[in-house]
Parts: C-alpha cells; sequence; structure tokens
C-alpha cells in the first residue's frame, strides 16, 4: 500500500519533456545547469506561472537566487529566452517565453534532417554509379562525386542524369561525365528537363545534315538517341 502512495506521488502531475531539449541541449550551446532551469521554467508555465521569479527558482534547484537571475539574464542574451510584456488596461504584466528555444532545436534538428538526407542521396548515387561501371568506385572516383555535390553544387538527380548520357553515347567514364556537368553548369541547367532540352539543343546541332550527309544516309536507320560527344563541344 505504501509502495503503491510513493508511485502515486512520484507519477501524479508528470510532465511532459521535449525529447528534442534532451537530446540537443549541449549542441544549441546549453549546459546542464542552463538546461535544467530552462526546464524549471517550463514546469511553471505549464502550471500557470508564467514568470517565476529568481527566488522561485532556487527554490528548485541548487543553485542561489543570485545565480539563478545570471542564467536567466544570459539565457535571455543569447536568444533562447524571451520576456515578453503585455497590458491588461492600466495594468502591465510580464512573462517568460520559450519560443526562441523551440525554434532554435527545431533549426537544428531541421538542419540534422537535411544533412541525414544528404548521406543517404550520396550512398544511393555510390550504389548507382558501382552498378553502372560495375566495379567498386575508386578513392579518386569517389573523391570526384563528391566534388561534384559539395563543391560545384550539381544535385544528384542531375548527376544521374549525367551518368546516364555517359552510358547512353558509350563513353563510361569520369572525365566524360565531368564534361557534361561542366557544360550544363555553364549553361544554368539545374533541373532534369533543363537537361532533357538542353541535350536535344546540342544533338539537334550536331546531327544538322548537309546534302551529301543527307544522301549517305537516306540508306542508314536513323539512331533512336543520337550521340553527341560532350568532349568536343
Amino acid at each position: 500500500m505504501e509502495k503503491a502512495i510513493m508511485i502515486e506521488m512520484m507519477t501524479d502531475g508528470a510532465l511532459a519533456i521535449p525529447k528534442l531539449l534532451l537530446d540537443s541541449y549541449a549542441e544549441i550551446g546549453l549546459d546542464e545547469a542552463q538546461c535544467m532551469m530552462i526546464l524549471q521554467i517550463f514546469k511553471y508555465i505549464k502550471e500557470g506561472n508564467a514568470f517565476p521569479t529568481p527566488n522561485e527558482l532556487a527554490g528548485k534547484m541548487s543553485c542561489d537566487a543570485s545565480q539563478c537571475s545570471n542564467h536567466l539574464r544570459e539565457l535571455v542574451q543569447r536568444g533562447f529566452l524571451d520576456i515578453v510584456q503585455e497590458k491588461d488596461g492600466s495594468v502591465y504584466s510580464e512573462s517568460y517565453s520559450l519560443e526562441p528555444l523551440w525554434n532554435r532545436l527545431m533549426s537544428v534538428h531541421m538542419l540534422s534532417r537535411t544533412q541525414h538526407q544528404k548521406i543517404e542521396q550520396e550512398d544511393a548515387l555510390y550504389t548507382i554509379f558501382e552498378k553502372e561501371f560495375g566495379r567498386p568506385l575508386s578513392p579518386m572516383e569517389c573523391e570526384s562525386l563528391t566534388m561534384w555535390m559539395d563543391d560545384d553544387g550539381h544535385p544528384p538527380e542531375i548527376i544521374k542524369a549525367a551518368l546516364r548520357e555517359a552510358v547512353i553515347s558509350g563513353k563510361l567514364n569520369f572525365r566524360y561525365i565531368d564534361r557534361i556537368l561542366f557544360d550544363w553548369k555553364k549553361n544554368g541547367i539545374q533541373t532534369l528537363d533543363q537537361a532533357k532540352s538542353h541535350g536535344e539543343k546540342v544533338r539537334g546541332r550536331f546531327n544538322v545534315k548537309t546534302p551529301a550527309r543527307q544522301g549517305n544516309e537516306q540508306q542508314r536507320k536513323t539512331a533512336p538517341f543520337p550521340m553527341y560527344n560532350w568532349l568536343d563541344n
């Protein structure tokens, strides 16, 4: 019976602490004391006291009121905490807002998710290249892939399109793919539609037929994918 009462006391009024805060507080520049200060403020806000005093906070922590004041001032100065003023008739009231903290945490979360997606895209790209080449990529080829993405800013889908272009042209090597990407970047190609349109354009110029060529080529079946040597442009 006594054990059940103790468990009820510990779980009564449980506070749902944002997991993202516990996972990322150090990453955004908070130490343990500051994180605990924020959790205390979060608890007070949930209980209806949106502006706890340093003395109230000190009563729940191992630091004194003066130290709590310093923590609060630093949290405000560093953009983790806001003090909001509201007017109700002639009466002004103040409250703490944790919105700056939530925004900071969301930015870190979005950046982390973007980086994770980028790693997944890079891994998939390496796999596609190794499948087409029929072998593991060399360290130099891996470095070229990384440079195309990080230094030149080519999206993975554009790099895959350049790989397909090299496969169709029967020139499966990194120098040829690099030349395709160089030409596309020079011409402002950033999407698959633009790459397709540009490819049709350059092939059209390459396959302009003179009368002599027309006579000879009437006897040959037109290739479904006219080739273009990107190394010659």
